[in-house]
């Protein structure tokens, strides 16, 4: 069965895109730990990051890269937190979550519930500073 992420690839599912290219796509989570978490995910749907082959998980990671520099220009903040957990989705994705302390990356705590307008105009902002 296909995950959700696999769903949204396929157009099956909306999300607020944030960059794409032939493998990969970055996306505003929408259960994210702080405005403007973005999720980074391979096109080809692998349950587990380390079983993505190095090449393209090497690829995968500068693809982050390339969507955490805008990120930051947008998202007021010190850093933009990495973080792989793996457990909620079984579709290997990579959170980048803007922070300006280390517990803006903390995942037990509660998600904010931001509105579609809200991760719209969050997800313009982003693409605007590429």
């Amino acid at each position: 069965m296909a995950s959700i992420f696999t769903k949204i690839i396929n157009g099956e599912l909306p999300c607020h895109k944030i960059a794409e290219n032939d493998k990969f796509l970055a996306f505003l989570d929408v259960f994210p730990l702080v405005h403007g978490h973005v999720l980074v995910i391979p096109k080809k749907e692998t349950d587990y990051i380390f079983d993505i082959e190095d090449a393209e998980l090497a690829e995968m990671m500068l693809f982050a890269k390339h969507v955490a520099k805008p990120q930051r220009k947008a998202v007021p903040c010190k850093r933009i937190g990495v973080a792989v957990i793996g457990l909620e989705v079984p579709h290997a994705h990579i959170h980048l979550v803007p922070m300006n302390t280390v517990g803006d990356i903390n995942f037990t705590q509660e998600k904010i519930k931001p509105t579609t307008e809200e991760l719209t105009a969050m997800a313009e902002k982003i693409r605007s500073q590429f």
